[in-house]
């Protein structure tokens, strides 16, 4: 599209509306999403020298790139920014800065509009009349808490539907010992059962003063009648609820339901950190990476976030404490107001209990960052380290693409080939290849690759070239693949990977001279994983072929029997094996099998 597009006459036709506008590079990757209030005036900012930068060297990178922009007209700024979140959502855009995880949230839910209510872990906040506790960032101490409450208080965890069905069946275990009051058989009141069920969302609602006193005298009860070892089940029970009680800690701003929000950021990425506040106490906490640095600006990172997490968060709290000043910070409350249906506010504290355990979620962002910075160089280390050091050892400029080929056959059959590529130090999966050969007979493993590397190099569709190409072997290999380019006149590094005696990988094979690399270091480990991936992926393709050859081959060759014959038999028998011991009497029982075929089968296995 951007050959027949002319900027400055598109930017002139830009409407003075709100609405989303996408950045595109020519490749129609999109760069950015973008919302206005007036998208004349904000997408020909980008474009006018000094503006729209905001001093960021990122964005006038992005400009750099932008062979052409589409936009969509909404009737409101509102309208735009909920468009805004879910095209950056579904397409990742490379210069927005967003959140590269996107973790889901367990709640407890209990179905209070039932008769007989059950407490149920569910994985997301649905408009139901429902009660839910949530969210929590924990998915088995959810579970843990269900299972506590359904023994505490002997509720049901079946699906039945009461009262329509009690008395249809005889109670389940779980009455038999003693942890549910049996509804399902009118052994409780729905009252009754009722008072439970209040009584439990009490205790999730962070009550347990009033269930460890009942369990205290419980135990000492039992204790006093020597029944020591339903004491012993009450005492267990009284640490599980403690020990609940101990992950709900009371923050000093009791009765409030509050996220607290921070982040830190690094020259290479961004660590947001939330607090999860229900009914003032800390429920959980968790950790969010953005993919920016240091260079974004605070009010950028915070703006960014809120928008793409509270879109889908279902259950939203009364206040957002943040440690900045979050970009159009009024039209965010907006925003998520309307999402919660009552109004939303956005705190930036400066001082006070607020302001305190902001610095507290920053303190804990940056120490994730500084553990995930020492992550990330061990992981450079082994992938960028070294591939530095395998282009410094055979001297040339960089080997961040590489290709690596390897030949698989029996005998010169079924021939094929395999094409890794690694970039950066990783697989890059979706760029390998796999070849049938074509051209060549027997065991030719030199015309093999030659056939491989043109076919490689002249198809369109692989347009991106590497860095350096690694072949399977040592000399020979090394010159096939260097005639072959020089054919196309094509300028590519070659090395051949070099094994020893018993078969292990010991360097490459670069102009005409060998490389060695110090035994377990980084670049002689990738190099082994890249030849080691090369031989996987073509056996694995080679085996492959063996296994439909072998069907084809014996099946395939009786007369009368064709793709849909084949098929009825080995679903019918399983295997050729059990069809060459079958009699004719048992082929004809094969769907759709006619004597004639059945009586040629048998014959072809026994004559």
């Amino acid at each position: 599209m951007e050959d027949q597009f002319d900027i400055e006459e598109e930017l002139n036709k830009l409407p003075k509306s709100p609405g989303v506008y996408l950045m595109h590079d020519k490749h129609d990757e999109i760069l950015y999403v973008g919302k206005a209030i007036n998208l004349h005036n904000r997408v020909r900012q980008y474009f006018r020298t000094g503006h729209g930068h905001g001093g960021s060297l990122k964005i006038a990178r992005m400009v750099e790139q932008i062979a052409y922009f589409e936009y969509i007209v909404t009737t409101s700024e509102m309208e735009a920014l909920v468009l805004e979140c879910n095209l950056i959502k579904e397409y990742h855009p490379k210069y927005n800065t967003m959140m590269t995880d996107d973790k889901g949230y367990p709640y407890i839910r209990v179905t209070v509009d039932e008769a007989y209510p059950r407490v149920l872990y569910s994985h997301n906040m649905k408009r139901d009349k429902s009660r839910y506790f949530g969210p929590f960032t924990n998915a088995k101490a959810v579970h843990d808490t269900i299972d506590l409450v359904v023994k505490l208080y002997r509720l049901r965890t079946c699906s039945k539907n009461l009262p329509k069905e009690i008395g249809k069946d005889r109670p389940c275990l779980y009455h038999q010992i003693g942890q549910c009051d049996a509804p399902c058989n009118g052994l409780i009141s729905e009252a009754d059962y009722r008072k439970h069920i209040d009584d439990a969302i009490s205790f999730l609602g962070g009550n347990q003063k009033e269930i460890l006193k009942d369990l205290t005298e419980r135990m000492k009860a039992y204790a006093a009648e020597m029944e020591f070892e339903k004491a012993a089940e009450t005492r267990d029970l009284i640490e599980s609820v403690k020990h609940i009680a101990d992950k709900q800690q009371m923050s000093k701003t009791a009765g409030e339901n509050r996220d607290v929000i921070a982040f830190a950021a690094s020259e290479q990425d961004i660590v947001v950190s939330v607090f999860f506040i229900r009914e003032g106490k800390l429920i959980g906490r968790e950790h969010h990476h953005m993919n920016g640095n240091m260079e974004d600006k605070a009010a950028e990172i915070l703006g960014g976030f809120i928008k793409q997490f509270y879109l889908g968060i279902p259950s939203l709290p009364k206040e957002i404490v943040v440690s900045d000043e979050p970009e159009e910070r009024e039209l965010l409350e907006s925003f998520l107001s309307e999402r919660a249906g009552s109004k939303v506010t956005i705190v930036v504290p400066q001082k006070g209990d607020k302001n305190r355990i902001v610095k507290l979620a920053a303190e804990n962002a940056a120490l994730v960052l500084e553990q995930d910075m020492e992550r990330i160089k061990r992981k450079e280390k082994r992938t960028i380290g070294a591939v530095a050091d395998i282009a410094k050892a055979i001297g040339i400029e960089k080997a961040d693409r590489m290709e690596a080929f390897d030949i698989s056959h029996i005998s010169g059959t079924l021939s094929v080939a395999s094409m890794v590529v690694f970039e950066k130090g990783e697989p890059k999966k979706n760029a390998y290849r796999k070849f049938r050969l074509k051209s060549v007979d027997g065991p030719d493993d030199y015309a093999a690759m030659k056939e491989v590397l043109a076919r490689r190099f002249t198809d369109e569709r692989m347009d991106t070239y590497p860095d350096v190409i690694m072949m399977d072997g040592g000399r020979g290999q090394v010159n096939v693949a260097t005639m072959v380019l020089d054919s196309l006149g094509l300028e590519i590094p070659v090395c051949g990977m070099v094994k020893d005696d018993n078969h292990h990988t010991r360097g490459l094979y670069y102009n005409n001279r060998e490389v060695a690399f110090p035994a377990g270091s980084e670049a002689m480990l990738m190099i082994t994983a890249l030849q080691d991936e090369a031989h996987r992926f073509a056996i694995t393709y080679h085996r492959q072929l063996r296994k439909d050859k072998q069907v084809r081959s014996i099946l395939d060759e009786i007369p009368g029997v064709g793709p849909a014959r084949r098929k009825a038999l080995l679903l019918h028998f399983g295997d050729v094996e059990a069809i060459r011991t079958a009699t004719q009497e048992e082929i004809e029982q094969v769907p759709g099998m006619v004597a004639s075929v059945a009586r040629a089968i048998y014959e072809f296995f026994h004559m």
